[in-house]
């Protein structure tokens, strides 16, 4: 004879609570990291940018030796890997916080 749980009610209302709980940890900690600001360089830290969990550029600093009139395209793909780099730490922390929770199923955040 199989068991039947009303709505709402034994471990259908505990379990419900757990998943509630889970996805309130899951935001908080998701807001946390998008607040959070992630920072990398490039160049010999001549290019230095920061993101936010966002992905939003929000910093962008330039050593004045990098900045050569006749050398634009350095200076382009310094800022292109500095920025690309900050954004995969941010994505990476991202991913890294939202495994504890999913138990590493690859669920889009």
């Amino acid at each position: 004879m199989a068991k039947h749980f009303a709505p709402g009610g034994g471990m259908n209302a505990n379990m419900m609570k757990q998943v509630q709980k889970m996805q309130q940890d899951m935001l908080r900690t998701q807001e946390e990291i998008e607040n959070r600001t992630f920072t990398s360089a490039a160049g010999g830290g001549a290019v230095s940018v920061s993101v936010n969990g966002r992905k939003e550029l929000t910093s962008l600093t330039l050593s004045a030796d990098v900045v050569d009139p006749t050398d634009i395209e350095m200076l382009q793909d310094l800022i292109i890997s500095a920025t690309n780099a900050a954004i995969k730490e941010a994505d990476d922390t991202m991913s890294k916080e939202m495994n504890r929770f999913t138990g590493g199923l690859n669920l889009p955040f």
